[in-house]
């Protein structure tokens, strides 16, 4: 039926499932995280998600997207935060950082808060977690009480940070449960209940004027004027020279350049098939926030279109975290492989999903295409929880700005390699670099 005589409403996409968000509900939980490559928010949005199971009234953000203020009438908040290069906070972590560290806070600023914290690290760096270590002691010196003793995730562990995570989470809501027990009338949802999408998806059948993405926060422009190999064709690795021109700050060689890079056609088609999603491919999307708390991502403010959104905003050929099988899970309909999807969520199944997923780089394409049944019962409005997005790759500068300040040049040696799986690996930013054509990008 046509609407006001502009669009054609086709379809409606977004949770009816009445869970949590339909009853009364315990305390608010804040959930506050620092990420620089997704992996401290997809553990924030894990305590997130279990925190909705079990009726607090839950709210999740990015440290620098949080008001600060707001800090002085939270109860209860869960830092979960990363260290990245030598020591460094996340880059969505450091304006709160910055203000955490005043000398001229009051010792008694944070005194009612109760607080635990995660930290994600690699031991095999000298400065193992040490943005959680020194946040951890800074909440203390701010009168702030802990739940827990804070945990250390490392990447090194055989089974990744949820190794200490995990238990560290039972503890985590057996204290809270204690503290803040359900009220009458209330039970913890089921875990095999799905809960509700966090956003709503509209589908128009007008066309988007101007299908591009909005470029990330801070990003600049840059035209891409040469890409080529250096390393002959006969030569075992594909080494790439590639020069781009803008309007760039002053940089020294051996500074880093970040650039996000963008899935292939190819895997954009691949993932619409294996999900029989082909037929939204190219309507106009509205996205809204289905959860208070949870804001619509700056770069999806505008009408979009998914065939977009699969090739510049979400990271389809990565391998994927647990948390995406909890999710996936949520959709099966055959019993086979639902079982086999919860089965990879437990902690006894960490083993055999690091067998099947993460030691042969298994990406998110290739386990939707084991997972046929359920990949085309996902709703599209359960994208945006189940998809991590593309997180940009760091290269250093290789050239001088003394020589040209409107260029700088980045040195990208092809990484490719073979596993049990039928297809050689590919890092998908790498794969992108190699075949990058001439045109504008954002850096």
């Amino acid at each position: 039926m046509a609407s006001s005589g502009k669009r054609e409403l086709l379809v409606l996409y977004g949770s009816q499932t009445g869970t949590a968000q339909d009853v009364a509900e315990r305390i608010e939980l804040l959930v506050l995280y620092g990420s620089q490559t997704g992996t401290a928010q997809d553990v924030a949005e894990r305590i997130e998600r279990e925190g909705r199971r079990r009726r607090f009234h839950v709210q999740i953000y990015a440290l620098d997207e949080y008001d600060k203020s707001g800090l002085i009438n939270t109860p209860v908040c869960v830092f979960v935060c990363a260290t990245t290069g030598q020591g460094d906070p996340p880059d969505n972590m450091k304006q709160f950082w910055r203000f955490l560290l005043r000398r001229n806070l009051p010792a008694d600023s944070l005194l009612h808060l109760q607080t635990a914290v995660v930290g994600l690290g690699d031991s095999s760096y000298l400065k193992f977690n040490f943005i959680a270590k020194k946040l951890y002691r800074r909440l203390g010196q701010l009168g702030a009480s802990f739940l827990l003793p804070p945990v250390y995730g490392d990447d090194q562990h055989d089974l990744g940070p949820d190794a200490v995570i995990d238990p560290w989470l039972v503890d985590l809501w057996t204290k809270l449960d204690t503290l803040y027990p359900l009220p009458p009338g209330l039970s913890v949802l089921p875990y095999k209940e799905r809960l509700p999408s966090r956003f709503n998806i509209n589908a128009y059948s007008a066309p988007v004027s101007n299908t591009a993405l909005k470029p990330p926060s801070q990003a600049m422009p840059a035209l891409l004027l040469d890409n080529s190999r250096l390393t002959p064709s006969s030569h075992f690795q594909d080494v790439r020279l590639i020069t781009l021109e803008g309007s760039f700050p002053h940089y020294s060689p051996g500074d880093v350049l970040m650039i996000v890079p963008e899935n292939t056609s190819e895997s954009v088609e691949r993932f619409l098939q294996v999900t029989e999603m082909t037929h939204l491919a190219d309507l106009s999307l509205n996205i809204t926030s289905n959860e208070e708390g949870i804001s619509v991502p700056q770069r999806l403010s505008s009408p979009c279109i998914l065939r977009t959104l699969l090739r510049c905003y979400w990271d389809i050929q990565s391998v994927p975290r647990r948390s995406f099988f909890e999710i996936l899970s949520w959709f099966a309909v055959n019993e086979l492989e639902r079982e086999k999807l919860e089965e990879f969520v437990t902690p006894e199944g960490q083993e055999e999903l690091y067998s099947y997923c993460n030691r042969p780089r298994r990406t998110i394409i290739e386990v939707l295409n084991d997972f046929p049944l359920t990949a085309t019962k996902i709703p599209v409005s359960y994208l945006l929880d189940l998809l991590p997005v593309l997180q940009p790759r760091a290269f250093s500068i290789a050239s001088s700005a003394t020589t040209n300040p409107q260029h700088v040049q980045i040195l990208v040696a092809v990484v490719e390699y073979k596993t049990k799986l039928f297809h050689p690996r590919k890092v998908s930013s790498l794969r992108f670099y190699k075949h990058a054509q001439f045109g504008n990008y954002h850096l």
